[in-house]
């Protein structure tokens, strides 16, 4: 992709210009073409469209989009999200989808997997092309289920400022927009230097501040009422050895049963919605000194900073791999100990104070390299690029586990076991400098609480160097006979090297912090490539075929740590008159596993699920085998109540051992534009997936599912022992060679432009996505399990059948009016083994939805004024079980700022 050519190729894609016939670079291919006369799926996206609403980051604009799903990483995921906003394409995850900028890779965020869409600001954003399949025999690994090029601003001759406002009608998650750009020609034209500067800021949400929000509900029974909250409660509650009664301590020494009106409700100190705020700058410069040899150069530079805050830490013991004890006990020689026996105790940490999250990413990437004519229509771009980022993230009020032992006077008779026996012990505490003996069930002095806590430091840093060398030549030869068009010819050669460094806090590591647990991690990978791309027009301008055109491409890559393979792609293309275009690809897709997948270190979280022996009715037909199983481990599911409800700790990281996964990709469509219909390109396209031995993580509800009701005991080897309260300790997930998946699907797009007077035009748009299955196999040569049309209600991505996103543009002289509706098709709960039913859930499905955004628009001499109101009726996200949020994050997170209304205003001279 030309870096410097966008000028052009933005005219030709602007949506209220008139088609040309100029030849352009479409992303899919490294050969020019004619408007409209490419045989892959390609949507774009123009500037305008993006800046019409009210989205402050690509990522949240992308999300209105059918064909990306919601498998990503959205802004409002607060809980163990990074502070990051990545997409995906046909949920197939965002390490399968490649994200370049104007053609070239870029740096990914240290901390993920993905390129943050947060770090590209939206106003230097020219136009975005969204390839809808396969890439991987062009592009490279990662290309799996398709390829988003960003295109930026280049050759500007004109300085702009733009200014944004924005807030919610509750009055809060305000936003903020300054952006300038200044560019200006040089020598007579031959070299052109543009600078961008940008800064913005995103509002963060509590959940107390959206009553759907306010309180989470923990369970779904089908009667009865569902329980809310923690039972990790402020007060602390312990477990009566002698009877096995849940006692709360009243804070003076006595005690009161447990009841579900002691829950506590986390959201009180929780928020819903990062707050982010992003510094952009960059430069991009280029002369051509002759037709042969042109010089260009872009530095592009982010600082992103993201703060979140989640309720105090709940403690109730030690996590695999910690040797501290598994369960926090109060021996029985304590002063606080009233029954003689050891103690069972868990509380939820408010002494110490809420968790507040700050993470600092610094993202730069540079490019330099050179361009221009060889001889004879051979065009080459040799480039490198080098890209770094760095993560940093701080985290307050974090508990010391360790600290809190030394605090009640327990030791460990074997210091390294977490079921060891114990003994009351003050010199634990009195021996240590700014220890503060304290009953665990009483609220703690200031002392003690600032001994019991400490601030995580955590450090993370990626590096990215591509070596590309590309060749290309649209016209080598005509093809020897009447009507035969010009055969095009591309080839390049690459060189890509990524490397990966994660350094946890020390108390982290040690095991001694009361939340997730990691490991230090580290290693890379480098690979060489080369491709090449053969365009053959078999018939141009005859009888039944204005247009046949075949292509074909290829890559082979050989990988530091897997060896070679080889992916290819191959496309026809047949217009049989110009009204009317028939199209097909058929290509092959593969993947590397990422340095994350390789050498993430393991670390420990808390996705959401439930543990089988506090649900056993809800397992319907398998509730007796889920039964037995719990009573075997010495639970009585009458009475058992799980510390961590609605979530379960879960250990997670790298694999080594990781294969790549393959997979093959078809495309079968047809594209209208009647000439008796001026402005008018209607498509339809029937695309095809499957992919093999996929590299992911089964969920933990999937692991529990298929443990406990027997259907694969095989996965109970992933669960640790229980604690000596019986609650789940941790589940093993990490990455691993899964099964398969096959996904179909049915595109919809129609772009239409009309004059409707000398004064009016009218451009529509309509983009609809038909989901026609959505199977995966989640364990090699296991079950399919049918996908399509669900929800994973735990906490993960949706599945809809329909799914649509319409926008219509009426312009009026120098006013405009844009409406835009999004829609997001209904669909049944799954927790991805079993369909919720009416018969094991009080509610298990969600209903469709609609939402409607509206902007104003007005032009003043130099000036643009815009005005928009998105979720114009403020839809409230659908409620979904998933135990934190009562809703689901992932598919409805751009509901959840509710009715949000902006200002713009910009100037050009």
């Amino acid at each position: 992709m030309d870096a410097t050519a966008t000028k052009k190729k933005t005219v030709v894609k602007t949506k209220d210009a008139a088609p040309k016939s100029e030849t352009i670079m479409v992303t899919g291919s490294y050969l020019r073409s004619s408007n409209n006369s490419s045989a892959n799926p390609v949507q774009v996206v123009t500037a305008k469209q993006i800046q019409q609403t009210s989205a402050i980051s690509l990522g949240d604009y992308l999300q209105r989009l059918p064909s990306v799903g919601s498998s990503g990483t959205p802004n409002q995921q607060t809980n163990g999200g990074g502070g990051v906003s990545c997409t995906d394409i046909r949920n197939f995850g965002s390490k399968r989808v490649l994200i370049l900028i104007d053609g070239k890779r870029t740096a990914i965020n240290a901390a993920t997997s993905c390129v943050d869409l947060n770090t590209i600001p939206v106003e230097e954003i020219a136009s975005v092309e969204i390839l809808k399949d396969g890439g991987s025999e062009l592009y490279g690994a990662d290309a799996v289920s398709g390829v988003i090029n960003i295109k930026l601003r280049h050759d500007v001759t004109r300085a702009t400022i733009t200014m944004r406002g924005g807030i919610s009608q509750y009055g809060d998650a305000k936003t903020g927009l300054l952006s300038a750009m200044k560019g200006f020609n040089f020598d007579h034209g031959r070299g052109n230097v543009t600078l961008f500067g940008q800064y913005n800021t995103s509002g963060g949400i509590m959940s107390q501040d959206r009553a759907w929000a306010a309180n989470p509900q923990q369970s779904n029974p089908v009667s009865g009422t569902p329980l809310y909250g923690s039972s990790i409660i402020p007060a602390g509650r312990v477990t009566n050895p002698n009877t096995g009664a849940n006692l709360v301590s009243n804070g003076d020494g006595t005690f009161h049963r447990y009841s579900n009106a002691d829950r506590y409700n986390f959201a009180k100190d929780t928020m819903v919605q990062n707050y982010n705020q992003n510094s952009a700058l960059s430069g991009d410069a280029h002369y051509d000194v002759d037709s042969h040899f042109q010089p260009y150069a872009n530095v592009r530079y982010s600082h992103t900073t993201t703060a979140r805050q989640m309720a105090a830490a709940p403690v109730s013991g030690g996590i695999k791999p910690s040797p501290l004890l598994s369960s926090w006990t109060i021996p029985a020689g304590s002063p606080y100990n009233i029954w003689g026996k050891d103690a069972i105790m868990s509380r939820r940490m408010n002494d110490l104070g809420p968790r507040k999250m700050d993470y600092a990413t610094d993202t730069w990437t540079v490019i330099g390299g050179a361009k221009g004519k060889i001889w004879r229509g051979w065009d080459y771009d040799a480039s490198m690029t080098y890209g770094q980022s760095r993560w940093t993230a701080n985290t307050q009020n974090m508990g010391n586990y360790r600290h809190l032992l030394q605090m009640t006077g327990v030791r460990q008779l074997d210091p390294t076991n977490p079921g060891s026996k114990i003994v009351y012990d003050p010199t634990v505490c009195t021996s240590q400098p700014g220890c503060v003996l304290s009953n665990p069930l009483a609220p703690l002095s200031p002392a003690a609480a600032e001994y019991g806590k400490f601030t995580q430091h955590d450090h993370a840093e990626y590096q990215l160097r591509d070596f590309n060398l590309r060749i290309n030549n649209s016209n080598v030869v005509k093809m020897p006979y009447e009507h035969g068009g010009n055969v095009g010819i591309a080839f390049g050669m690459e060189h890509r090297s990524e490397q990966l460094s994660s350094k946890p806090d020390p108390i982290v590591v040690s095991g001694d912090s009361t939340g997730n647990a990691s490991s230090y991690s580290g290693g890379g990978f480098n690979v060489n490539e080369v491709y090449a791309e053969g365009q053959i027009p078999l018939l141009q301008n005859a009888f039944l075929a204005k247009d046949l055109t075949i292509d074909g491409q290829g890559r082979w890559s050989d990988y530091s740590t897997f060896g070679s393979t080889k992916n290819w792609k191959a496309s026809i293309n047949w217009a049989p008159v110009r009204d009317i275009r028939f199209r097909a690809t058929l290509g092959t897709s593969y993947r590397q596993p990422n340095v994350y997948e390789l050498y993430g270190g393991q670390s420990l979280g808390y996705p959401s699920a439930y543990d089988p022996c506090s649900a056993v009715a809800g397992y319907g037909a398998q509730a007796a085998a889920v039964q037995a199983r719990c009573a075997g481990e010495g639970i009585n599911t009458a009475t058992f109540v799980p510390q961590n409800t609605g979530q379960v700790p879960t250990i997670s990281g790298g694999n080594a051992k990781l294969q790549p996964e393959s997979g093959r990709t078809y495309t079968i469509g047809t594209v209208v534009t009647p000439r008796w219909v001026p402005g008018l390109s209607a498509s339809v396209t029937y695309w095809h997936y499957s992919l093999n031995n996929t590299i992911g993580t089964l969920t933990p509800q999937y692991i529990l599912d298929n443990c406990y009701t027997g259907s694969d005991t095989s996965q109970c080897s992933a669960i640790a022992a229980r604690s000596t309260s019986q609650q789940l300790t941790s589940v093993n997930a990490f990455y691993q060679n899964l099964g398969s998946i096959r996904t179909s699907g049915i595109d919809f797009d129609l772009d239409y432009h009309v004059r409707l007077t000398s004064h009016d035009s009218l451009n529509v748009s309509n983009n609809m996505q038909e989901l026609v299955s959505y199977l995966q196999q989640n364990v090699p040569n296991g079950k399919w399990y049918n996908y399509t049309g669900r929800l994973f209600y735990t906490g993960g991505s949706g599945q809809p059948r329909v799914s649509d996103y319409a926008q219509a543009t009426w312009q009026h002289d120098d006013f405009s009016f844009t409406y835009m509706m999004r829609y997001i098709g209904g669909m049944v709960w799954n927790n991805g083994v079993t369909d919720l039913t009416a018969k094991t859930a009080g509610q298990y499905k969600t209903p469709g939805i609609f939402t409607h955004d509206i902007t104003l628009g007005y032009r003043l001499n130099r000036w643009n004024f815009e005005a928009g109101v998105s979720n114009l009726f403020d839809k409230k996200p659908p409620f979904v079980m998933d135990a934190a949020t009562n809703t689901n994050i992932y598919q409805y997170g751009s509901l959840i700022v509710g009715r949000y209304a902006f200002l713009q205003a910009g100037i050009s001279f």
